[in-house]
């Protein structure tokens, strides 16, 4: 295929540039923010497209953040580049506090009391771990005679995917508007800037297409006489 890699990166690299890009995160950031202010939409659709992809972080549905972000930023008419793009808050750097305070934050409002940082690091692989299991065996007993169990997934909505959902809707609105507040005077002026290095461009490429044409009529007076 003609946009297949020609070296193929072993596991343990897609890995290691996962967690770690080879030019740092550093420079992740730096590449996402030039992309945003280079998007063709008013500041203000753009800010919103980037609320939209900063909120979508905060929900539980992992691999499929860049649908429900590019959903609510069409639901809000902002942009959906912009959106996609906002996503990238969301990286292992943040997503371990993110998913803490998501669910810090479910089970507060769903009256269960706070968990302390030790008991969601200890349980929350566990549980992970029980509803794959459960996937994989419920979709093996279509075809086969094995039980359906639904006691790993039950366990694993009750107290993983419904407090992560409901919980993170307040820091995910917290953290969404203040990255549209930030975002919107930064690529405000950066467009203005844009538009005036392109307007300055423009004003020298006339200047220079009247100086030439001054120049040809001159040669042109001069042969004449």
């Amino acid at each position: 295929m003609i946009f297949r890699r020609r070296d193929r990166r072993p596991w343990w690299r897609i890995v290691a540039d996962f967690l770690w890009p080879r030019g740092g995160w550093a420079r992740a950031f730096t590449y996402v923010k030039h992309r945003l202010h280079r998007l063709p939409d008013p500041p203000d659709r753009i800010a919103r497209g980037i609320f939209a992809g900063v909120f979508t972080t905060f929900t539980p549905f992992y691999g499929m953040h860049f649908v429900v972000a590019g959903m609510i930023a069409w639901i809000s008419r902002g942009n959906i580049p912009a959106a996609l793009l906002g996503t990238f808050f969301g990286n292992p750097l943040t997503y371990l506090p993110i998913g803490v305070v998501s669910l810090q934050t479910g089970h507060a409002i769903l009256g269960r009391g706070r968990l302390h940082q030790d008991e969601i690091s200890r349980s929350l692989g566990g549980k992970f771990l029980d509803a794959g299991s459960d996937l994989k065996n419920n979709f093996l007993a279509i075809f086969t005679d094995r039980q359906a169990d639904w006691h790993g997934l039950g366990i694993f909505y009750d107290e993983v995917f419904l407090p992560y959902l409901i919980g993170g809707i307040v820091p995910g609105i917290v953290a969404g508007l203040a990255a549209y507040y930030l975002s919107l005077p930064v690529i405000t002026a950066y467009q203005k800037r844009r538009r005036g290095a392109l307007r300055a461009k423009l004003d020298a490429i006339k200047e220079k297409k009247a100086r030439e044409k001054l120049a040809r009529e001159a040669d042109g007076d001069g042969k004449a006489d």
